[in-house]
């Protein structure tokens, strides 16, 4: 299955369009302004001649009125895993362009209850929102000098290439199984 093949329509793909063209980017913490995403969504369902009256995410905002303290970057993650459910239900998928950023590159994509595998984009995956993500982003601040240190690792192999890793400081970070050590937090 090629990507294209479920992102546009025939008709995007007759005039020459390609995924760049239908892909939503947003912050990890959320939409520059509220419902654009649900607007996204719901334009790209329309074009796949689906109706798209449940595609919003009102739902979501009146459940986050009722936690008073949502973490920073928690919100969108719940308007995500809403309209995945949402779009599941009209035939489509949600998927996220794993670019490797802490931005969502989101498509939608016609699939009927087919789960989409082996997609990329410009050479990374693409992959169904809330499906385990080939890679790891792994970050901390060293707890003796402060500097910031980000890995991105392969999922199956984060804790073996962690095993006692060192800042450039020379501080050691990780026991030799790969769990940080006491006094280094990683990054939520």
């Amino acid at each position: 299955m090629e990507l294209e093949e479920v992102v546009l329509t025939p008709g995007e793909r007759a005039r020459g369009a390609d995924a760049d063209s239908v892909v939503f980017s947003m912050d990890w913490t959320g939409e520059e302004s509220p419902g654009e995403l649900a607007s996204f969504v719901a334009g790209r369902v329309r074009s796949f001649g689906a109706d798209p009256a449940d595609v919003d995410t009102a739902a979501v905002y009146r459940a986050a009125e009722a936690d008073p303290a949502p973490g920073r970057g928690d919100f969108p993650v719940r308007q995500l895993d809403h309209l995945s459910g949402v779009l599941a239900r009209l035939g489509c998928t949600l998927l996220v362009w794993d670019t490797g950023t802490d931005t969502y590159e989101l498509l939608v994509a016609l699939t009927d209850g087919r789960e989409p595998a082996g997609l990329t984009h410009h050479g990374l995956p693409v992959r169904p929102w809330g499906s385990p993500s080939e890679t790891v982003l792994i970050s901390l601040d060293c707890p003796s000098c402060g500097r910031m240190a980000v890995w991105e690792l392969p999922t199956a192999e984060a804790d073996r290439a962690l095993a006692g890793e060192r800042c450039d400081c020379g501080a050691a970070l990780f026991d030799a199984t790969g769990r940080p050590l006491p006094g280094v937090t990683l990054h939520g």
